[in-house]
């Protein structure tokens, strides 16, 4: 509710059960005629200059106002604060306020509100004051907002906007099943082709072998593409062990086992305990704890210490492009971590990784040096960890996709409203075969990889309204390295700089130094 007084507004506001201090924010008149922003702060003021007002929005926290991206409604002091304006504020003059400046509060489960009238003329400067118990401090929280169904779509849409998304979907309702879902599904894109099969197979050897050609010719200055070609191509043989482990390769179960664990090997990832790991995956996407591919930082464990949590802004920041390698390690070579029905299967897989180690690393060595080692096998791996956890992350990670508990989880929604379908490059696409094509392969994980794209246009026709979909870009990989660390139930995530902002210097670093650009 708003009580408007004369020259402030004390405000009282409940957002899910929680009352968030507030701080006044004041239009003032600098000498050039523009007018900027200032948010009071412990020992000073922090000022948004006008011509950072174009982008439309900007988030403030404990003290720092940082920008955020076009159009996005944020809260600041417990309200939806959104500056609409596209262009430069007028000058403010004598009693009037900007013509152009709109603060917006959509509906969000207390009353809305139409800010233009509470823009008045204060006693000694213009003021929009949000008072409760006179704060010195901003808080603010980023988080989606349930709207009505015409708000709603437009609060998606911007949403969408300033993640990186091309679409943001709607809740699927509760009723619906996962069973529903499968069953809209045309019955061919289950069927196995073995020549479709073995085409992708061949198509990853020859890109290899095309990529080691290219590593042994090209001057030093070119070796970085010819990295990032061979890590992209050893990337598709993960993919057809992945569908050798979901028994969409071959009608051979055993063809598959063979299939699937050679083309593990370059990679020296074992393929038994992999495809457990994975399994629980897909039974269990998108659940804390229990999900075994990427979970959200535990707040105790950041919390645990200075040097794990040193540890953890560096990983889940500018090193989460090969944060895979850390799970690689710690996730499937351990005997303790597998039933003991499973245990036989993993001592082979395990034995066969250590003989391409013991065998294969030694004769590049023996043939190349360490340095040939190094450039044909080191490079080309750390490229694929790139993939692997870059597709990772993006399958299943943004601001608005929450990690659920067993007792909330559901099927449905884990697996249509918590994957993203994310377009890549055709030649990834190609080298990786329709891996990114994710919501179909979540939906059912016996469609093989050649028939995943049919599967998305079926979903989409039937389900469109409720995908996550993106084409990679920037802003999305910035979203997501800045923004999705520690869990958070209320805010699924919370950024390490709003937590630690001591120890997140690699978060600003990345904030600096990534492009804001969708």
């Amino acid at each position: 509710r708003f009580y408007p007084q004369e020259n402030w507004w004390p405000v009282n506001a409940e957002v899910r059960h929680r009352t968030i201090k507030s701080t006044p924010l004041n239009l003032l008149k600098p000498s050039a005629g523009l007018p900027f922003l200032t948010v009071p702060i412990a020992g000073g003021e922090r000022r948004l200059e006008p011509s950072t007002f174009q982008k439309g929005c900007y988030f403030a926290h404990e003290g720092v106002v940082r920008p955020n991206c076009s159009h996005h409604p944020i809260w600041l002091a417990g309200l939806p604060l959104q500056i609409l304006s596209s262009s430069l504020w007028e000058p403010i003059r004598d009693q009037s306020r900007p013509k152009n400046l709109q603060l917006n509060a959509p509906q969000t489960g207390f009353n809305g509100c139409a800010w233009d009238p509470l823009i008045r003329q204060g006693a000694k400067q213009n003021r929009l004051l949000v008072h409760s118990r006179r704060s010195r401090t901003v808080q603010a929280v980023a988080f989606p907002v349930v709207s009505s169904s015409a708000d709603g779509a437009e609060y998606r849409k911007q949403l969408a906007e300033s993640y990186g998304f091309r679409q943001i979907g709607e809740d699927l309702p509760d009723d619906v099943t996962l069973k529903q879902i499968i069953d809209t599904l045309p019955k061919e894109v289950f069927e196995i082709d073995d020549a479709k099969a073995w085409k992708s197979v061949l198509t990853s050897a020859a890109s290899y072998a095309l990529g080691l050609l290219m590593i042994s010719k090209a001057p030093w200055f070119l070796l970085p593409f010819a990295w990032a070609w061979t890590g992209t191509a050893v990337t598709g043989f993960f993919v057809i062990g992945h569908d050798c482990a979901h028994k969409s390769f071959s009608k051979n179960k055993l063809v598959e086992d063979i299939v699937g664990t050679l083309a593990f090997l370059p990679l020296i990832y074992p393929y038994e305990p992999w495809r457990f790991k994975h399994e629980r995956h897909h039974a269990k996407t998108n659940m804390l704890v229990e999900d075994t591919a990427w979970q959200p930082v535990d707040k105790k464990e950041f919390d645990s210490s200075p040097f794990l949590r040193k540890a953890i802004v560096y990983g889940y920041g500018p090193f989460r492009p090969w944060l895979s390698i850390a799970h690689w390690w710690r996730c499937h070579f351990s005997l303790k971590k597998f039933r003991p029905n499973e245990v036989q299967r993993v001592k082979i897989s395990l034995a066969c990784v250590f003989a391409f180690m013991g065998i294969g690393w030694p004769l590049i060595i023996y043939k190349a040096g360490v340095v040939g080692w190094i450039k044909y096998w080191l490079m080309p791996w750390l490229g694929y960890h790139f993939w692997m956890s870059t597709f990772t992350m993006v399958h299943h990670t943004a601001p608005h996709i929450p990690f659920k508990t067993s007792e909330e989880w559901n099927a449905a929604k884990a697996q249509l409203n918590g994957t993203v379908h994310c377009d890549y490059p055709h030649w990834i696409e190609i080298l990786c075969h329709n891996i990114n094509v994710h919501i179909p392969h979540h939906i059912s994980s016996r469609i093989p990889s050649y028939n995943l794209p049919a599967a998305h246009r079926s979903i989409q026709q039937n389900w469109g309204k409720y995908l996550n979909e993106a084409t990679w870009n920037w802003r999305l990989m910035r979203t997501i390295m800045t923004v999705c660390h520690v869990y958070d139930k209320e805010q699924n995530y919370v950024a390490f700089d709003q937590l630690a902002p001591e120890d997140s210097q690699p978060v600003a670093f990345l904030k600096r130094v990534m492009p804001d650009y969708a």
